[in-house]
């Protein structure tokens, strides 16, 4: 299934959440180039290199750390205030790896307490990000994690690691096991993470976590534009039937997706050709009332569309009494399940659900998944919602049926009937 929309999307919003590089407290390091006990020939080189951070001019800054640091015979303490400096200045330029070599002399020497490395590793990690280093931080925010972090921001730099550096199966688990504690703790998930998680559902090939994405979505955050891509793109599924064309059509229908007077027309000659003309004519009427149908150059041919449904409504009932013994007298349950189905659109709803229900008793039926689909559909439309939910949890077929009655199973908890 495509996810272009939702990839993007999620990309973005998690680039903005890492905003500018994290500087609280790092600060520090120029006021310990001059607290340290350093002598004159380290310290003015430091003091010119702190004039220069100061101006925004952290590169020039580097170089007067690099002057610094060809003194000889310096001290513990001059180490220690070059390496300070030079993590403010090259923090300016985005320079990861001046930036890491620093950290990891000043954490030798014992300079930084704990929440001090923690903010060293943080700035570290995102200059990495920002550099395209997708590698390099994720290893860092890896690192800033197992010394005890819990920044969100951080949180969203090793996602975005993750994501750079290929790695879908730790943003999957990652992401989902921040979805399942945020539900369990009685909040909904953002958007953007459940975005998130269908995106690495999808890039890795996973199935039933991308079901699950999708579901997720669409009960939080249930959007036109967002069944208008999964029903778009559930006819390319691998493994999803063609028969099940109509049913495609159906959703749309309800989460208002037909996209003009072909879908209309479509729809209702396959409702008409699969043995349902009140269907047919429901939908005819709608795109009339629409004024998608009925209109311009097509009006008339729409008005014989119209009044074709009409006919066929007329001869399924001059040919049901027969079509209703033949279908009780069958070993299989599939016609009664197809007769039901049509009874529930011509608005005899209650006696279509017995039909369909007998069908389903009888057995022998071709398809055992199709017919919970459809009894979940017939239960739906005489406003039995409740029994229609659990009848869909039934419909596991891995043809489209079962993930058809997902989604109707979905889109019936967000409509009032």
């Amino acid at each position: 299934m495509k996810r272009n929309i939702l990839a993007s999307a999620t990309l973005g919003a998690a680039a903005l959440l890492v905003g500018p590089l994290p500087q609280g407290g790092l600060g520090f390091v120029q006021a310990q180039a001059q607290a340290d006990a350093v002598r004159a020939e380290v310290g003015k080189h430091l003091k010119d290199a702190g004039a220069l951070i100061k101006a925004g001019k952290h590169r020039e800054a580097l170089a007067k750390v690099r002057e610094a640091e060809g003194v000889a015979n310096r001290t513990a303490a001059e180490n220690n205030a070059i390496e300070g400096t030079r993590f403010s200045a090259a923090m300016g330029v985005s320079d990861a790896d001046s930036m890491a070599k620093a950290f990891e002399a000043l954490k030798a020497a014992g300079r930084l307490a704990g929440a001090q490395q923690l903010q060293y590793m943080e700035a570290i990690a995102g200059t990495y990000l920002r550099a395209g280093n997708g590698a390099k931080a994720l290893e860092w925010s890896n690192k800033y994690f197992a010394a005890g972090g819990n920044s969100p921001t951080m949180k969203t730099v090793q996602t975005q690691a993750q994501l750079r550096s290929g790695d879908m199966g730790a943003v999957l688990k990652d992401t989902l096991a921040e979805v399942q504690a945020e539900e369990k703790a009685g909040k909904a998930p953002s958007q953007d993470k459940l975005n998130l998680l269908l995106y690495a559902a999808s890039k890795k090939g996973d199935a039933a976590a991308e079901s699950l994405a999708t579901e997720k979505l669409l009960n939080y955050y249930p959007r036109k534009e967002l069944w208008a891509q999964i029903l778009g793109g559930l006819p390319q599924r691998k493994g999803f039937a063609p028969r099940f064309g109509l049913d495609v059509y159906r959703l749309k229908l309800v989460t208002g997706n037909m996209r003009g007077a072909d879908d209309y027309m479509e729809m209702a000659q396959l409702a008409a050709q699969a043995g349902f003309p009140e269907e047919g004519k429901q939908v005819v009427e709608k795109g009339m009332a629409a004024n998608v149908l009925g209109q311009g150059a097509e009006g008339a041919r729409h008005k014989r569309l119209l009044d074709l449904m009409v006919k066929k409504i007329g001869e399924a009932k001059a040919a049901e009494p027969g079509a209703l013994k033949a279908a009780n007298d069958s070993k299989a349950g599939d016609d009664l399940v197809k007769l039901g189905l049509a009874k529930t659109f011509r608005g005899e709803g209650a006696e279509g659900v017995k039909l369909i229900q007998a069908g389903i008793a009888k057995g022998n039926l071709k398809r055992a998944d199709d017919a919970q689909l459809y009894l979940g559909l017939a239960q739906f439309n005489t406003g039995d919602t409740a029994r229609a939910q659990a009848t869909w949890r039934l419909a596991r077929g891995a043809d489209g049926s079962g993930e058809l009655a997902r989604l109707w199973s979905i889109h019936s908890r967000s409509v009032k009937k």
